[in-house]
């Protein structure tokens, strides 16, 4: 599988899932696949469970991929998952095995305030501010 059909599957992953269409964001994983939420401590295991658990979510989500970065069997997207209008910046990086998701990992990490001592260093950029 070449880098342009690996980024093509991945932004319809993310477009599914923004979606909601549990079909078509999980076509993308191979059915032994392994998801890990390091935050948590949880590892689903399997393309049947990892849909499942995602169905399950009763949150109102919302998924803004901010870029996808990746070639060959690694790939690492950024985005921001709004759960009910709080969102939290996340990278997912996904391994591909015979051109599916043999592992992904998301880490997740809520927005927070710029510290005032580097205050007159930094600019704020308008698609990180949380809204």
């Amino acid at each position: 599988m070449d880098d342009r059909t690996v980024r093509a599957a991945l932004e319809r992953h993310w477009v599914a899932s923004d979606a909601n269409d549990f079909e078509v964001e999980h076509e993308i994983y191979r059915e032994d696949a392994v998801l890990d939420y390091p935050q948590s401590g949880e590892r689903i295991r399997g393309r049947h469970n990892i849909q499942e658990s995602r169905c399950l979510q009763p949150n109102k989500k919302k998924f803004t991929v901010q870029r996808i970065v990746g070639s060959g069997d690694l790939w690492v997207t950024e985005f921001i998952l709004t759960y009910d209008g709080r969102p939290s910046y996340t990278v997912s990086i996904m391994e591909f095995r015979d051109g599916q998701v043999a592992n992904e990992t998301q880490y997740f990490a809520d927005p927070f305030e710029p510290g005032p001592s580097r205050a007159h260093l930094v600019e704020r950029a308008a698609e990180l501010k949380s809204s």
